[in-house]
């Protein structure tokens, strides 16, 4: 730590520096960012690009009873480092850290826990809305990503923007980047600004809208007209909000402290809502982030070596990630009808080679996961093979338009849905525990999970050959080795067939796992077999439809334990369940282990298997206390 930073433990202690030594203070913190996030991993380059902005912002407003609201929440480490919890920082996203987002349960200056993008304008809204019925005055400052805006929930936000007749300031942060470049026409729009604008030109706009600000005797509305005259102020991005109603301004520097607290002063004092858009450097401060923002985005544990960057994870293991990407273009060489589309997550979905091999038959419409959705619903009508490739978590944005126009249609969409089950240290607001539940649910849906390498392929292959939609669910992990990839796996996928892995003579305890799970499925049966202790392991591979065959086992005296990377809740087991409950079948013998319906809090992926009790060695306790409970009867 450095000596500026050593005494910050509070807002109201930046607040005495001046402005060249909040300058040096910004330095401080891209350091112990770097090196923070150098050993826990974490999301880099967004908050070395933040710094200065998020400095002058808590050098202005009182975010203790003022508002600060992140979208998207992942840039909020100067944010949290200034607020008390800069000691956290060295077990940063693990447990007995803090969270990688901001989390009301941690401090009183954070107002949701938020991951997802396009929420902040709408919520803060909501407070303004909240203040005025409460006759309270509180500040409310919204810092929206220019990929955040382009949401459709930020453009509904922006319509309803005129119900709010008193302060609320969006300050537009303008890198160009989400996870990979932001696409589509309003980052064109964006860029082209970007690109008029020389240093000196956003010296003169700050300066200009400092110039023309209200002053006693004169109204808001007067100061907005002369600003708008303004040559500098005549810009595009001007234009399209100022159509919207909503007053503009910028660009500016977002790395000029003294400008942008002046700004922040200024516009504090505004009785109405209002934009001011900055430019900022993703990546600022650190030359390999700052040249590859994306590779930076999200990362692990790394070491610097110079100018070079090493990574600390575990080098050449293959992912599922990886396999599917690998999988995918293989397929798409043989069948020109295969379309891939992604959200803003060209590389975090392995899509990097597609769309290199097959630039035209690629589509990342950005941070709409419904319009991706819609747009392969339109691919699919017209005879084409969609795949659509989201996290599973931001998945769940787009259910109206997953039942509308692709369940209720019955098309053919193949929907591949990485980052499902426990994600790690990016916790709760990223695990992907509810896609079972509420995919299967829909009529016409099929739902598939490959434990293994070999299994991606044989699952890509069915979903292709399918005429109906079907989903592909897969972690964020590694696939496991060639040890586990036994020959009854290699079957190619039968619609509702599971495939039987380990048969045991004299078993009474059966094992089902469902996708990823079932690798600790088997380690849970052989820790079995060293207690002598035969059961039998089934891959269940579809969860709609479940195969009938899974709850033979119950004719023949033995008991069924399903084992799942989801929540309990509307999952696999609890298609099993139903199923059995159909057919008359004794539920008492069936147990199902799976998340709880709680949430889940960031740690590394095993540790929370393990504290749901869904890794091997808690898999094989519940076993034996179904075996003793039969025993004792």
């Amino acid at each position: 730590m450095s000596e500026l930073l050593d005494k910050v433990n509070s807002p109201a202690d930046i607040q005495r520096l001046s402005v060249p030594q909040l300058t040096e203070l910004a330095g401080e913190i891209r350091n112990f960012i770097l090196n923070s996030v150098s050993k826990t991993g974490g999301h880099l380059a967004s908050n070395l690009g933040v710094v200065e902005l998020t400095l002058a912002l808590h050098c202005v407003f009182n975010f203790k009873s003022d508002k600060l609201l992140w979208d998207v929440g992942h840039q909020c480490y100067t944010h949290k480092i200034i607020t008390g919890r800069k000691d956290k920082f060295a077990n940063l996203r693990h447990v007995g850290g803090i969270s990688g987002f901001p989390n009301p349960a941690e401090s009183e200056y954070d107002q949701f826990a938020v991951g997802h993008a396009g929420t902040a304008i709408a919520t803060a809204i909501g407070m303004a809305l909240g203040n005025y019925h409460q006759n309270q005055d509180d500040k409310i400052v919204a810092v929206v990503g220019d990929a955040s805006i382009v949401n459709g929930t930020s453009f509904e936000a922006l319509n309803n923007l005129g119900l709010i007749k008193r302060q609320l300031l969006i300050v537009l942060n303008d890198n160009s980047m989400a996870i990979d470049a932001t696409v589509g026409a309003m980052a064109k729009y964006f860029s082209r600004v970007r690109l008029s604008q020389t240093y000196e030109d956003l010296r003169k706009t700050t300066n200009n809208i400092l110039e023309h600000m209200p002053v006693i005797g004169k109204s808001v509305e007067e100061a907005l007209e002369r600003i708008k005259r303004s040559i500098r102020m005549v810009l595009p991005a001007s234009q399209m909000f100022e159509s919207l109603h909503i007053p503009y301004f910028g660009p500016v520097d977002g790395h000029d402290i003294g400008s942008l607290i002046q700004l922040f002063e200024a516009l504090a004092e505004l009785n109405h809502p209002a934009i001011l858009h900055v430019y900022t450097k993703k990546g600022k401060g650190f030359q390999p982030a700052d040249k590859g923002p994306t590779k930076f985005h999200s990362t692990g544990p790394f070491k610097i070596n110079g100018e070079t960057v090493e990574t600390t994870s575990s080098p050449g293991k293959r992912t599922f990630t990886k396999s599917f990407g690998e999988y995918l273009t293989a397929l798409a060489e043989k069948d020109k009808r295969i379309i891939a589309l992604t959200s803003a997550m060209c590389d975090g979905t392995g899509l990097m080679h597609f769309r290199e091999k097959f630039a035209e038959r690629f589509y990342d419409v950005g941070i709409a996961e419904g319009a991706a959705v819609d747009v392969a619903a339109g691919l699919a009508r017209d005879g084409l093979r969609p795949f659509v490739c989201i996290y599973s978590t931001f998945l769940q944005r787009s259910f109206d338009q997953i039942f509308q126009e692709v369940a209720l249609q019955n098309l053919p969409v193949v929907f591949c849905i990485d980052r499902a089950g426990f994600v790690g240290p990016d916790g709760p607001t990223h695990h992907g525990l509810m896609d079972i539940g509420f995919m299967r649910m829909m009529p016409n849906m099929v739902l598939t999970a490959p434990a293994n390498d070999i299994e991606m392929k044989l699952a890509l292959e069915f979903a292709l050959g399918h005429e109906g939609p079907v989903v592909i669910r897969y972690p964020k992990d590694f696939v496991p080795p060639d040890s586990f990839i036994k020959a009854t796996n290699k079957r190619p996928y039968k619609l509702g067939t599971s495939v039987t892995v380990k048969r045991s003579k004299n078993s009474r305890i059966v094992i089902v796992g469902y996708g990823s799970i079932l690798t600790e499925a088997i380690k849970a049966a052989e820790i079995l077999a060293r207690e002598k202790i035969p059961v039998d392991v089934i891959n269940g591979r579809f969860a709609a439809p479940v195969d009938p065959k899974i709850l033979s086992p119950l004719k023949q005296g033995k008991s069924i334990i399903t084992v799942e990377d989801h929540n309990v809740a509307c999952g696999f087991g609890s298609a099993v369940i139903e199923m059995a409950a159909a057919k008359n079948y004794p539920l008492g013998h069936i147990r199902l282990l799976g998340a709880p319906k709680t949430f889940v809090g960031h740690d590394s992926r095993d540790a929370q298997l393990l504290q749901t009790g869904i890794n091997a060695d808690r898999i094989a306790i519940a076993a034996k206390e179904m075996l003793a409970k039969k025993t004792r009867k």
